[in-house]
């Protein structure tokens, strides 16, 4: 093995330094990546002190919520790097950009709290049981701070959670060039088929969103599992009641997976290519309105999908008379999916 001389070292630290300065660029230049960043270094700061109280104590409500708050910065950490990556340019690689690493980042970080959360419960009834002598005294204040620390949460991602910032918000541009129609010798016409497929991936900006839901869904939960720990304090502490601890754990496990339920549900029908839940209504009446086009037959084939959080993409197959204007057909029917928020559509005209 070579060994590194001092002016490869010196490039080497210079290319991490680099890296780590671009990361660091792409996590400030945005307000909820930045917070997201900021509120990981206080979650998880805050982790140790619950952990570390929660092992002085001997309850086994503060060591769950300490470790729901671990998982949480495993969450919020999954999130920045998917907030971050989904910021990457295209490639002609990745036509759409890396905007689908914020569904895997949704997808793992969820198999993990399911996980941690059937470790709490099952440990929360052995608890149950036999309830052991717990330091209760000692529990109220960490558990105020724990609901103060995810208070400041909720107040710095109750923006991210209640307003979307992109995705199909009823007016998606398409990127697609699918105003032309190319006809060729064996009939078929295609209209929006090979344009710039990656550009639809500059244009996405609320990617995050669903990660900044996702973050806050979290959050409310942990403040919960804090409440909960609180009562079960204030329980041990005005009626001796240690059976209170435990009940607390499983209620803070119940709290994880019902919590991580949602977005592991979405995150699978994404990956398994459903059809946008949001569209179930709307496509069949777009449907109709295109084979209501003049020349139109029929609707064939018809694919849509979710991209990432609000980004639908679809591919559709008209069967249409001989003596169609191809450019009419295929601008009003992009123009139909897109008012429903389809942001590129995929036409072939299919010449009957």
């Amino acid at each position: 093995m070579i060994p590194l001389t001092h002016k490869d070292r010196s490039n080497f630290s210079y290319r991490i330094k680099e890296k780590l300065n671009g990361w660091k660029r792409l996590i400030f230049s945005d307000r909820n990546s930045r917070n997201l960043f900021l509120f990981l270094l206080l979650n998880l700061s805050f982790a140790f002190v619950e952990l570390f109280y929660g092992i002085w104590t001997n309850s086994l409500g503060l060591i769950s919520d300490s470790f729901h708050m671990f998982f949480d910065c495993t969450g919020l950490l999954a999130g920045l790097a998917a907030s971050v990556i989904t910021k990457w340019k295209a490639n002609d690689k990745f036509s759409y950009g890396y905007v689908r690493a914020e569904v895997l980042a949704g997808f793992v970080n969820s198999l993990f709290l399911l996980f941690i959360a059937f470790f709490i419960l099952s440990e929360g009834v052995e608890r149950l049981i036999e309830p052991p002598e717990v330091k209760h005294e000692r529990l109220f204040v960490v558990s105020v701070l724990g609901l103060l620390v995810n208070l400041v949460g909720i107040y710095a991602f109750q923006h991210g959670h209640g307003h979307s910032h992109g995705g199909g918000g009823g007016h998606g541009h398409s990127h697609g060039g699918g105003g032309h129609g190319h006809s060729h010798g064996h009939g078929h016409s295609h209209g929006g088929g090979h344009g710039h497929s990656h550009a639809i991936a500059d244009d996405i900006s609320g990617s995050n969103s669903q990660i900044m839901r996702g973050v806050f869904l979290h959050i409310l939960a942990d403040t919960l599992g804090s409440v909960g720990v609180i009562v079960s304090a204030v329980l041990m502490q005005m009626f001796g009641w240690m059976i209170a601890d435990p009940i607390c754990s499983i209620f803070i496990a119940l709290l994880i997976a019902m919590s991580v339920l949602g977005l592991i549900k979405e995150s699978i029908l994404i990956l398994m290519q459903r059809q946008p839940s949001a569209l179930d209504r709307a496509l069949p009446q777009c449907y109709q309105k295109v084979t209501g086009l003049a020349g139109v037959y029929a609707v064939q084939d018809p694919h849509f999908w979710t991209l990432c959080s609000d980004v639908y993409v679809g591919a559709i197959k008209l069967e249409v008379s001989k003596n169609v204007d191809p450019k009419y057909v295929v601008t009003h029917a992009r123009m139909i999916f897109e008012s429903i928020g389809v942001k590129q559509i995929y036409i072939q005209l299919d010449y009957v």
